[in-house]
């Protein structure tokens, strides 16, 4: 018996935002989804846009699985995770040891297919970072529509942060598509 996927689907019950009242929780399993749709698009505008090979099917697939090993150590808070180098060193360990506990429950055939998924390749990396990071923008947008004021501080950060990297596809992804996330449906219908 094999459990990978049945620990997969434990995705749902890790809450992000665990230091922050939110209107509408959150949990890796959603973020996943929305951070996979995301690195699709972003891998769309590199290669369609701006014409950079890019496989924005890989970016996708990489995108499903960045937070998986957080079945096991759960959702580090960001300040804790970040806190100074060491702590960020000792986790992104903790990460690589849970990856491998995950992939230890698959059979021997399918770990090659499964394991390059848990290990983003560098080109893909700021991708990946980037619609993380735009998915948290939008989160805070969100709760920033229904009134809370609670990630006001974190959407200011993360936008900057986005703004930082330079990296073109997420630019042009907040200048084209990200409004639209502070429009009401009857507005986002006109």
């Amino acid at each position: 018996m094999y459990n990978f996927f049945a620990y997969i689907a434990r995705m749902k019950y890790i809450t992000r935002w665990s230091l922050m009242r939110n209107s509408l929780p959150e949990n890796i399993q959603e973020h996943s989804h929305m951070v996979a749709v995301l690195a699709h698009a972003l891998g769309v505008i590199r290669r369609d846009v701006f014409h950079r090979p890019c496989n924005p099917d890989a970016c996708a697939a990489a995108a499903l699985f960045h937070d998986a090993p957080e079945i096991f150590t759960g959702d580090l808070p960001t300040p804790v995770k970040y806190h100074n180098d060491a702590l960020r060193t000792a986790y992104k360990a903790v990460e690589a040891e849970a990856a491998g506990r995950l992939l230890e429950k698959l059979p021997e055939e399918l770990t090659e297919d499964f394991a390059p998924w848990f290990q983003i390749p560098p080109d893909y990396a700021p991708i990946i970072k980037a619609a993380d990071k735009l998915s948290a923008l939008i989160k805070c947008q969100e709760e920033k529509n229904s009134g809370n004021r609670e990630f006001d501080r974190a959407m200011e950060t993360t936008l900057a942060s986005l703004r930082e990297m330079a990296l073109p596809e997420a630019d042009a992804f907040l200048e084209e598509f990200f409004p639209a996330y502070s429009l009401t449906l009857d507005d986002q219908a006109l």
